[in-house]
């Protein structure tokens, strides 16, 4: 690094008065974001770009939104008719400075080039661009919704390098393709991987180029899907199966009481996992003539809008949930440790017919129960937290007609639970 950057040391000011703020805590804010933009400086350097590059090109971006422009660079500019030109320097004109800005005059007429994008930047790219409907998830979500991006982005750089977002080329997809047919066919993993990786690509260069106009060939990555996926779906336990072997007393001893408990309540409610594990305390109605839980988008988002509803408590999910009345903390925002612990617990308790059992399917068991009393679909709908075909009117079903439908399929509760 010293044959790029000489300074022994690197001093920078906060330009905040001790005086102002003794105790250091605007400083720490300060000093945070300083040495955030001193690594990229750095990293700008080794990569052979201008240190700052990438900061005052967001710059540009966000001043020119304050004009009322979308940036984009000059070359595009120049392309576009000459009354685009114009509203340009009119939204110039009119600002504070009268056009004499140099930094306005920057971002307004694109004249400063975005910077180089590298496959390896491109997961933390996309997020900048999505920071607004990721904010509506919870850490967890992030997570699942970060990690199959992650992991489509390094398999790609794997078969072609960490190539530059617009040096990106139809070979380059295909190339891409092929290694995963050559791995589907030799049976290592399914068609629907290969076609996950290739929608994750496409989506994450679409997001970027719409917003960045950085020159990505976006025909490169389309229509790259291999045919011939099936698709795959859990499947229902027999009721009875329920009943007997994973209700029965003493059958779940061994797993802690909270992920016990959670079995119970998808049993008997069809909820969702997720749905379950991030009830929190004033979701849970306990006292109410129809006790209840409400599934609400609460520091998290649901799965669909559909999906916000309340949920009647009988049987084996009543009797769990007097026992959690303030959720379930050990696993809230935490569902797939949970589902891990429970399905390897079935494993061993010889209590999934099939691999294609697990956890999830009490969902389809609860389903399938349902539909057994052809109710009306919109009571199915309501239920399962599915949209209904139907245009909506009123206020829906009541929670004491919700209730008698669940009352003639609940489980019977083991002794304890």
């Amino acid at each position: 690094m010293r044959h790029l950057d000489a300074r022994s040391f690197v001093r920078i000011t906060t330009g905040i008065k001790i005086v102002d703020d003794p105790r250091g805590a605007r400083a720490r804010l300060v000093v945070a974001d300083l040495n955030a933009q001193l690594e990229q400086d750095w990293a700008d350097l080794v990569a052979g770009r201008q240190p700052g590059h990438a900061r005052r090109y967001d710059q540009a971006r966000a001043k020119a939104a304050a004009y009322g422009v979308q940036y984009a660079p000059a070359a595009d500019i120049a392309l576009e008719p000459l009354a685009e030109l114009l509203r340009r320097l009119a939204a110039l004109a009119r600002g504070n400075d009268g056009g004499s800005d140099p930094k306005a005059v920057e971002a307004v007429l694109g004249g400063i080039g975005p910077p180089p994008l590298k496959l390896s930047g491109l997961v933390d790219a996309f997020e900048s661009e999505q920071a607004t409907a990721l904010n509506a998830l919870s850490p967890d979500q992030r997570r699942k919704a970060r990690n199959p991006k992650v992991r489509a982005v390094t398999n790609l750089i794997a078969v072609i390098g960490d190539k530059t977002l617009t040096d990106l080329s139809r070979a380059d997809a295909l190339a891409f393709r092929d290694h995963w047919k050559d791995r589907v066919l030799e049976g290592e993993v399914e068609i629907g991987t290969a076609n996950k990786d290739f929608g994750h690509v496409a989506k994450m260069l679409r997001t970027i180029e719409d917003a960045r106009r950085l020159g990505i060939s976006l025909e490169a990555f389309a229509k790259l899907r291999l045919e011939g996926e099936e698709q795959g779906q859990r499947t229902a336990f027999d009721p009875d199966f329920v009943q007997k072997v994973i209700l029965k007393d003493g059958a779940l001893d061994g797993l802690n009481d909270e992920a016990r408990r959670v079995v119970y309540v998808v049993a008997d409610t069809g909820l969702r996992l997720s749905e379950v594990v991030n009830l929190l305390p004033n979701h849970i109605h306990l006292d109410a003539e129809v006790p209840h839980v409400e599934i609400v988008a609460e520091g998290r988002k649901l799965k669909t809008r559909h999906s916000a509803r309340k949920m009647p408590l009988v049987g084996c999910a009543l009797a769990a949930m007097r026992l959690q009345p303030k959720g379930f903390p050990r696993y809230r925002d935490n569902a797939s440790s949970l589902s891990a612990l429970v399905n390897k617990a079935m494993d061993a308790r010889e209590m999934r017919p099939t691999p294609r059992h697990s956890l999830y399917s009490l969902r389809h068991t609860f389903e399938d129960r349902l539909t057994a009393l052809d109710p009306p679909d919109k009571i199915i709908a309501v239920l399962m937290g599915h949209k209904h075909q139907r245009p909506k009117y009123g206020s829906g079903p009541s929670l004491e007609h919700l209730k008698g439908w669940l009352d003639r399929i609940a489980f019977t509760p083991p002794r304890t639970i």
